[in-house]
């Protein structure tokens, strides 16, 4: 499976923060069920290389799932023995370059042009364009006139309405944290989960 291209098909990339595994894990089936295929498990949630290895043996390779918020290299080889798609890292980090390193898919936090062209530089397969709300779409879309042939994916309070706003803008793929998982990562209502997730897919089916 081609990760980039995949990305592309999906659009959405879901973002899961939760207060435990169990949530991360319902979040996750939830999404997956509404037809949100593509999701980065948060290592900010408790036990959350358990909740990758599980969500990994649960569904098959449609699924696409990453970890994310990965810091050290020694959290790099955890969710690389649990199984992750790829890996999602804040900034160019010990764990992005370990990630590397094992050939992990890299989808590395950047903001500004030199961190985007060192983020490339260190191997990242795609740039999370973090937070991307600071500038809006239209920040992205003049990256890409230098950088015509960066991966971008544009992540930090990216919802509903500014969607289709950054793929047009020409992001690869959008990811969506809070604006999608609401209270669902804190025991929250999952029907209403699966709502949300149905808007935004709605939202970017037309981009």
């Amino acid at each position: 499976m081609e990760l980039l291209a995949e990305l592309a098909r999906r659009r959405v990339l879901a973002i899961i923060r939760a207060d435990s595994a169990d949530f991360a894990l319902s979040s996750v089936r939830t999404l997956v069920e509404a037809g949100v295929t593509a999701l980065e498990i948060s290592l900010t949630t408790p036990d959350a290389t358990e909740a990758v290895r599980t969500a990994r043996a649960e569904f098959g390779p449609e699924v696409i799932l990453g970890a994310g918020t990965v810091l050290t290299p020694e959290q790099a080889d955890e969710v690389a023995a649990a199984g992750v798609g790829f890996v999602v890292t804040p900034g160019i980090t010990r764990g992005a370059q370990r990630s590397v390193e094992l050939g992990l898919p890299l989808l590395c936090g950047a903001l500004t042009p030199t961190e985007v062209i060192a983020a490339l530089d260190l191997g990242a397969l795609a740039v999370k364009l973090f937070p991307a709300k600071l500038h809006g779409p239209g920040y992205l879309r003049e990256l890409r006139g230098p950088l015509p042939t960066a991966p971008l994916i544009a992540v930090g309070g990216v919802d509903a309405t500014s969607a289709p706003e950054y793929l047009a803008a020409g992001a690869l793929a959008v990811g969506v944290g809070s604006p999608l998982l609401g209270d669902a990562g804190q025991g929250g209502s999952q029907s209403a989960l699966a709502a949300r997730a149905a808007d935004f897919l709605k939202a970017v089916a037309n981009a």
